[in-house]
């Protein structure tokens, strides 16, 4: 499917109520009074970020990478780089956030330039670990457009290891994953020059 959850939807509504109820549960846990005057709208707050946040999972990145292909007689590299992206990590909840490159050789088709940021964006929106995202994004792009190769290389910072844990400010990790053409070394080292080069 590919639709978003509409803030006026019954599914929408029920959602945000369930959410609604048990962050204010959670407040309550944590030892914070719910009823306080600045704490009264924030169990429907959160709720509504949660649904943005989490909108991933409502859409479908292989039909947006379907609704914007087109033939095309070109086999070269197509690189969208710097795709910034906001996730929240499955473990604790808590944000990671950076940029993914992803490149791919056209077999025959192109996809619109958007659709490949915006397949970054559908998977950001669930609650991941960056290995998994990498992953997700080329088999995508794979599966949809059938090309040559797909290479994406994904850059994060992560809040769970910065504001817990170790607390190490400033760390960043970089993952990637790739097929076909690009299990050659040369022809990764030619997307890496190019995604380094921010001229």
């Amino acid at each position: 499917m590919n639709r978003i959850i509409e803030p006026e939807s019954q599914d929408c509504n029920d959602k945000l109520e369930q959410l609604r109820f048990h962050y204010g549960k959670i407040l309550e846990l944590l030892g914070e009074d719910a009823g306080r005057e600045g704490l009264i709208k924030t169990p429907e707050r959160v709720g509504k970020a949660m649904l943005t946040l989490t909108r991933g999972y409502e859409m479908d990145p292989e039909a947006v990478l379907n609704s914007a292909k087109f033939k095309e007689d070109y086999n070269q590299m197509v690189i969208v780089k710097n795709i910034s992206f906001y996730s929240l990590c499955e473990h604790h909840m808590l944000p990671f956030y950076g940029k993914a490159h992803v490149a791919y050789i056209p077999n025959g088709y192109i996809t619109g330039l958007s659709k490949i940021a915006r397949v970054v964006d559908i998977f950001s929106h669930r609650l991941q670990v960056q290995e998994r995202m990498t992953l997700q994004i080329k088999e995508s792009i794979e599966r949809a457009l059938h090309p040559l190769g797909v290479m994406v290389v994904v850059e994060a910072r992560h809040m769970c290891m910065q504001m817990r844990g170790v607390e190490k400010d400033g760390a960043v990790t970089t993952t990637s994953d790739f097929c076909g053409a690009f299990n050659q070394a040369r022809t990764r080292e030619e997307f890496l020059k190019l995604i380094c080069n921010n001229a």
